[in-house]
């Protein structure tokens, strides 16, 4: 089944509705940054809930999600354009932590909950909107709730997963977002939080096969789905860009690759591509910092 991200609204319990699959971009993001189990199950998580933050804006917005608890998987970052395109890194990948008492992958040990949740919203406008709110488990879902609470006073239920084998393949991926409107009555949050009770692990549903309009139907017989949008995993970086970064450390440290190493190999953090600049090349990036 292709990656895909759903969007409706049940009428009758006054909350809209948001639910993606991801198990193929997220193998995809495993792949290039040869990810440990945890690790996968972070950046999978973090990705999953970027895409549906990008889906609640109509306009074409660049988000950036950046998390930071302290843990041994140091900085996580994912961003979108809205557009069903997105991409991330974790500072170490080789990260595998498991709960004893489930065995399921300890993502909030491997995140740590010792710093922030930031929101960077790229409008267009002169400055970004940033929000921050500290991390409360680790676990992302969890933290990600607690985000649209405080910074954008929206109640939201956020159920994220990754299923991983064991030869590290994903298995499945995916999540949803369940935000209640203004009508919403005591009743509808009722409603709602017993379904929850005990539903299901995202993941499970999806390595079953059950689509993202599947998922929501389970919780909501009369969910209307609006539009649907194909979801992938895909960097933006070029040679240009790469050589737009060499410029911008300084004609010191330009002159210093030249003479000392006569040359430079630029890795994008988000898809490992690696770009080479032979010593000419470098001689080039020179003189154009030179002119900026």
């Amino acid at each position: 089944m292709a990656d895909k991200l759903v969007r409706g609204l049940s009428n009758k319990n006054n909350c809209r509705v948001f639910a993606v699959e991801t198990t193929g971009l997220t193998e995809v993001a495993r792949v290039k940054h040869g990810l440990w189990p945890t690790a996968s199950a972070a950046l999978g998580r973090l990705m999953a809930v970027a895409l549906i933050m990008g889906a609640m804006n109509k306009s074409k917005d660049k988000i950036t999600v950046n998390i930071n608890g302290g843990g041994p998987i140091g900085t996580m970052m994912a961003v979108t354009k809205s557009d069903g395109k997105v991409k991330g890194f974790v500072a170490n990948p080789e990260v595998h932590y498991q709960y004893n008492d489930t065995g399921k992958l300890a993502v909030g040990v491997a995140v740590g909950k010792e710093g922030y949740l930031q929101i960077i919203r790229d409008m267009g406008l002169k400055e970004p909107f940033v929000g921050n709110v500290p991390l409360q488990t680790g676990e992302i879902g969890d933290d990600f709730a607690y985000y649209f609470m405080v910074s954008e006073q929206v109640p939201s239920v956020v159920s994220l997963g990754v299923l991983v084998n064991d030869t590290n393949e994903i298995l499945s991926a995916g999540g949803f977002i369940i935000q209640l409107l203004p009508e919403a009555t005591e009743e509808n949050i009722r409603y709602i939080e017993e379904k929850m009770r005990d539903f299901p692990a995202v993941s499970s549903l999806i390595h079953e096969g059950k689509s993202p309009e599947q998922i929501l139907k389970m919780i909501f017989d009369d969910v209307e789905i609006l539009d649907e949008i194909p979801v992938s995993f895909e960097c933006d970086c070029s040679r240009a860009k790469m050589e737009e970064a060499l410029i911008s450390v300084g004609q010191n440290e330009l002159e210093d690759m030249i003479a000392t190493d006569h040359g430079a190999k630029v890795t994008c953090q988000f898809c490992n591509t690696q770009y080479e600049f032979d010593e000419d090349q470098l001689k080039e990036a020179l003189s154009r910092s030179k002119n900026v």
